[in-house]
């Protein structure tokens, strides 16, 4: 049975994923949405079937702030998603096409960011939260990345934030090795729907900050339900690292990483960063694929110590989250601010 988080944004993509006059399909939480964007620069989102025979609607055309079906040419409103017109009526035809319509789903585009709201209400629902605050992210990305793990979206998530699998999964010299493990004490803070890794200065066994000069401070936040971000500070410089896990269905997720900067030096060795990446995020949805072997037996999963400490944040805050949905209350941040130790 599905467990996504609803009520909630989810990351659709990128400005530049869609372009004035075009519309692409993608599949959230298990459904069909239809991203386009108007010729006048407006994005939208709306349920990928039309009710009439169920085309995809993504495959049709943008005609006058309206979407139309490539199979019979039924009309939709960009914003509200009423039919429009239906061109095998008559004009004495008595249908009434106001009451014909297709969901839509609240958008926002946030700098270069697009966040699509979905609600547990099929019938849609104000958004009563906004997106995450990712002011950084306002330009073009200079890496961007992205794929499909064979797993949930759960699995995905606690391995996006797990400390301790570094020195295993990563073991690269730029990085870190298994002989390269101590002792480490991280301070972490709620945040509106999430929780992060309070600024620090990086570990020393972590090779790639070293590339960067200076003093870097980094600070990694996590937002439900899905969204990381690794604010690096060298000065007034920045480089911001967000990495997104998206829940295709029951059992594929998507994960896209995006840099954003302004450091000069960071741009010098831009092949050496994206290569690193690229390998860095192909070694988790490996480790994700073997797991996997295991999961499909539906075994009960231990979580041990502080290393595992932000996992069982995330499931609490999950919990928490949808409770203060079904009881129409402000949600209560379940994680209090502390100090986790663990090896890495």
């Amino acid at each position: 049975m599905s467990d996504f988080v609803m009520d909630i944004w989810y990351f659709a993509g990128i400005s530049k994923d869609v372009k004035p006059g075009e519309m692409h399909r993608i599949e959230i939480a298990g459904e069909p949405i239809n991203l386009g964007r108007s010729k006048s620069g407006e994005v939208f989102a709306m349920r990928d079937i039309c009710p009439h025979w169920s085309a995809p609607l993504s495959k049709g055309r943008i005609v006058d702030g309206t979407v139309e079906c490539p199979y019979h040419g039924w009309r939709f409103g960009t914003s509200d998603g009423t039919c429009k017109a239906i061109p095998a009526l008559c004009s004495e035809d008595k249908t009434d096409t106001q009451k014909i319509r297709v969901r839509t789903y609240p958008i926002r585009e946030v700098g270069a960011l697009i966040w699509v709201f979905l609600s547990k209400d099929k019938k849609g629902e104000d958004p009563k939260v906004d997106p995450p605050s990712i002011p950084f992210a306002k330009n073009k990305p200079i890496i961007d990345d992205i794929f499909m793990l064979d797993c949930p979206m759960d699995q995905a998530v606690i391995g996006l934030m797990d400390p301790a699998h570094g020195p295993f999964v990563h073991q690269n010299k730029w990085w870190r090795t298994q002989g390269s493990m101590h002792d480490k004490a991280k301070k972490f803070e709620p945040r509106p729907l999430g929780f992060a890794m309070a600024a620090h200065s990086p570990s020393s066994n972590s090779f790639a900050y070293k590339l960067l000069g200076g003093k870097p401070t980094t600070e990694i936040t996590f937002y439900l339900p899905g969204a990381r971000t690794e604010e690096i500070k060298v000065g007034k410089r920045t480089i911001l690292s967000l990495t997104i896990v998206s829940p295709v269905d029951d059992e594929r997720t998507t994960i896209r990483q995006l840099f954003f900067t302004d450091m000069l030096k960071f741009k010098m060795i831009l092949p050496l960063a994206r290569s690193g990446a690229r390998k860095f995020l192909r070694q988790d949805r490996d480790i994700m694929a073997l797991q996997k072997m295991g999961l499909k037996y539906n075994p009960k999963q231990m979580y041990v110590g502080d290393a595992d400490a932000q996992a069982r944040w995330y499931f609490v805050i999950k919990k928490e989250w949808a409770k203060s949905r079904a009881e129409g209350r402000e949600f209560v941040n379940p994680v209090k601010p502390q100090t986790l130790r663990y090896r890495s």
